[in-house]
């Protein structure tokens, strides 16, 4: 009895430091090349370095995040019995209702958080699933199955397209996180997408936040990228972050290591941006301080 109380006192001291919730933050971008998933990556770990447990959803078909984290041996297939039976555990399954969301969670020790990959047959998911009743709710209703203490953030990735995947993040996403990159089109590319997250708020989820647009691939040598920052704060001044991810080798590199900024150049200034634009975004929407402390 005494050793049952005691598991039982320990359970409930462990539970204590948990969250009682998710956030959920869709990282989307209609145009692709606009540096969203090498943003994703690395907000998610910048998350695991201040003591957030995250979980990454790759909702993109290219699979570009998935794929450099596989192809790197960073994710641990001890859930499976080869790298290459993870193509049975993807997003794509969750959706088809095939396995659940939890059996398609995959560890990136290395990193810290976990994943849930996708591959190309997403694509032919994608058309596949406008037949489904309720499509515009399947990844939310996949989520909703996770246990809600499990994870402080979950973060997806979407595809550079406002198609159904997009939609399904949208819909099970609490807040918007735009990357856009410092051109002129990326501006039009804006006003298409807040008319797209203004119709799901109005139809689908009220709650939906749009609050964050991060300005990437910056280089302020250009008149261009200085231009393009200023129009922005013009047009979405609460939006735009202070903080802005300027275009560097080491950004670049990173991802064909399969590794995020924190692992690749943990002391170098792009290192540094992440952390900033996450401390940033963590007070733009009022996310918890993470429960349970790093060590």
């Amino acid at each position: 009895m005494a050793e049952n109380h005691s598991e039982e006192l320990k359970s409930q001291q462990h539970s204590s430091h948990r969250y009682s919730s998710h956030r959920c933050l869709a990282f989307i971008n209609q145009k692709g090349g606009v540096g969203k998933t090498t943003l994703a990556i690395n907000c998610a770990a910048g998350y695991v370095q201040m003591g957030y447990r995250v979980l990454l959803v790759d909702l993109d078909p290219q699979a570009h995040l998935t794929t450099s984290l596989i192809d790197s041996s960073s994710v641990d297939s001890s859930q499976a019995a080869s790298l290459e039976r993870i193509s049975e555990f993807t997003i794509e399954a969750a959706l088809r209702r095939e396995k659940s969301i939890e059996e398609c969670i995959f560890e990136v020790p290395e990193e810290g958080f976990s994943l849930v990959p996708s591959d190309i047959n997403l694509s032919a998911a994608e058309n596949d699933l406008y037949q489904e009743l309720g499509r515009e709710l399947l990844l939310k209703d996949a989520l909703a199955k996770l246990p809600k203490d499990r994870f402080d953030l979950i973060i997806l990735d979407c595809p550079p397209s406002l198609g159904l995947l997009s939609l399904n993040a949208l819909v099970a996403a609490d807040d918007v996180i735009v990357p856009v990159q410092a051109e002129y089109l990326a501006l039009q590319g804006m006003v298409h997408l807040r008319e797209v997250v203004s119709l799901v708020q109005q139809r689908l989820h009220p709650q939906l936040s749009c609050r964050v647009v991060v300005p990437t691939m910056v280089d302020l040598r250009t008149r261009l990228s200085r231009e393009v920052i200023d129009s922005l704060r013009e047009i979405y001044s609460d939006e735009v972050t202070n903080t802005v991810i300027h275009s560097r080798v080491k950004v670049a590199e990173a991802p064909s290591f399969g590794m995020s900024i924190f692992n690749y150049d943990r002391k170098g200034p792009a290192a540094q941006e992440i952390a900033n634009l996450c401390q940033e975004i963590v007070e733009k929407l009022g996310i918890e301080a993470p429960a349970l402390e790093l060590g």
